[in-house]
């Protein structure tokens, strides 16, 4: 009997482990990237911020959204205000008015997030196959409402809806497929 409940955990902890987003730094992602292009995903947050943590909790969290994200782009979890060095296009990032004692709360800018042009968060980062960016996202998102931009950029639909028209008619025609 405890083997099969043992072999039953096992498997509860396998499924649920394969659904969950395989995270990494931006440097890593990069690096990976140089082995095997494949797209990136960043998610530029901060400590403090109440719809960061609802991303994570009610979007990064669903299964849909975990794997498409893990099948299609290398996902980078970025702290905007945080103390991480990036090696970004031949240039090192880092945040030297960073304040150990504010960790958990309003910091200095990191001046990757200010290369990245990031002013509010969260804001997700799509970066093509050599890391050089595609758009950004800002804002909360469910995961049907993250869906629509995922499928944009993670199929290089963006290459050829060039006109807001043609965005907006894909937009309005969109079926999401994750389950919410």
């Amino acid at each position: 009997m405890k083997i099969i409940t043992l072999f039953i955990a096992f498997l509860s902890f396998a499924f649920v482990s394969a659904q969950e987003i395989k995270w990494m730094s931006m440097d890593e992602a990069l690096a990976a990237q140089a082995k095997k292009p494949k797209k990136i995903f960043v998610d530029m947050y901060t400590n403090w911020c109440g719809p960061c943590k609802m991303l994570d909790k009610n979007t990064f969290s669903n299964p849909d959204v975990a794997n498409y994200i893990n099948k299609n782009f290398y996902a980078v979890k970025f702290n905007c205000e945080g103390n991480e060095t990036v090696n970004y296009m031949g240039k090192p990032y880092a945040n030297p008015g960073y304040d150990p004692a504010k960790a958990n709360k309003r910091n200095s800018s990191h001046q990757f997030t200010r290369y990245m042009g990031v002013n509010a968060y969260p804001t997700v980062l799509f970066l093509d196959e050599k890391g050089g960016l595609i758009n950004r996202v800002k804002g909360y998102r469910t995961p049907q409402q993250i869906e629509v931009f995922l499928k944009f950029f993670g199929t290089d639909l963006w290459k050829t809806i060039t006109t807001q028209a043609a965005y907006q008619e894909y937009v309005d025609n969109f079926k999401p497929e994750f389950k919410g």
